[in-house]
């Protein structure tokens, strides 16, 4: 006797449903892409704002679900609404953000020097797996808006192309090139002035 497996329903099927008035299908939406909207997360916000951060992209894709377009695949259209998501919580931070310039030891300048040359790649991203590193990569970020810290860590940090961030962001890729170019000279400026102190 051959046992019943039930059909698991597309993202396009469980979509119409959900428009169709049959809300709870989204639930099924959100088991399904719940480990890969985290794993988005982890790398763009503290780790206290993780799971609240979380569950706003989920309200966010419900709420937003009859502007989905099929032709794109919900996963690509769910990784802008994360990115989109994280941006916005690094742009309402940064208002009123300030950090001291002497908060940092001549060894954290180092890494971050470091951080952002091109030439120890292979060194950033074994730094980059400690929390402490990130933490403090987090900090000098902090001197940045919101829009060129976002553009720095998808360009510079995570390897993304410029079309890839411009599709994440919703912007065009003249504009992610301006701004990870800007970006980068940001941060050199900051920690030459970090040294400076």
């Amino acid at each position: 006797m051959v046992a019943y497996v039930p059909e698991v329903p597309s993202d396009t099927k469980i979509i119409r449903n959900v428009l169709s008035g049959n809300t709870e299908d989204f639930s099924y939406l959100m088991d399904r892409y719940q480990n890969y909207v985290l794993a988005i997360v982890k790398k763009h916000v503290p780790r206290q704002q993780i799971e609240e951060i979380v569950q706003e992209i989920f309200v966010r894709a419900y709420q937003s679900l009859g502007n989905f377009r099929e032709t794109g695949g919900f996963k690509q259209w769910l990784s802008s609404i994360a990115m989109r998501t994280c941006y916005d919580y690094w742009r309402k931070r940064y208002r009123h953000k300030e950090i001291p310039m002497s908060f940092f030891s001549r060894e954290q300048i180092k890494w971050l020097e470091s951080a952002i040359s091109l030439k120890v790649e292979a060194e950033q991203e074994e730094m980059a797996r400690r929390q402490e590193a990130r933490q403090l990569l987090n900090q000098v970020l902090g001197y940045l808006s919101a829009e060129d810290r976002i553009v720095l860590e998808l360009v510079h940090l995570e390897g993304l192309s410029v079309k890839e961030t411009a599709e994440l962001l919703g912007w065009s890729a003249a504009n992610i090139k301006v701004r990870a170019f800007r970006s980068r000279k940001k941060l050199q400026k900051i920690l030459n002035s970090i040294r400076r102190n």
